[in-house]
């Protein structure tokens, strides 16, 4: 069956597959989340802001529990993790190695379900996403680092 090994951070998520008998990592998808570059004023712009009384005494202004940066993080955590999902459930994802950026890893973590988190063999809270593929084989385990 074939390893997947994740390399994400909050904006971009590579997506390798390997043989576990072959140290060849074969780029299969990316995933990309634009918004999560985006500046916190941009993303909140067109969010409501303060809500007045009729009578111009003031009011109180409308706050998100989470801020657009972590809001974007979750959501982009939540696709990943629905991703990975569905490749176990159609048997495409035996082992799983994650390599993320550390607020992401613990986000992603937090999205998946049980059954994908047994998958997983070996984590690296390390943001690799824009190093090769050679860079990337030197920080995992063996049979993927030669």
């Amino acid at each position: 069956m074939k390893s997947m090994i994740v390399v994400a951070d909050s904006a971009r998520a590579r997506i390798f597959i390997t043989g576990d008998t072959s140290s060849d990592l074969n780029e299969v998808e990316v995933l990309a989340h634009p918004e999560a570059r985006i500046h916190d004023r941009d993303i909140s712009s067109d969010l409501p802001g303060k809500e007045t009384t009729g009578d111009g005494s003031g009011g109180h202004s409308y706050e998100s529990e989470t801020d657009p940066k972590t809001h974007e993080l979750n959501e982009f955590a939540r696709r990943v993790a629905h991703y990975l999902d569905d490749a176990r459930k159609t048997n495409k994802l035996g082992k799983l190695l994650l390599v993320a950026a550390p607020k992401f890893l613990g986000q992603l973590r937090s999205q998946m379900t049980s059954e994908t988190s047994e998958k997983i063999i070996f984590e690296l809270d390390k943001n690799l996403t824009k190093h090769s593929v050679d860079e990337l084989k030197s920080y995992l385990p063996k049979p993927y680092s030669h």
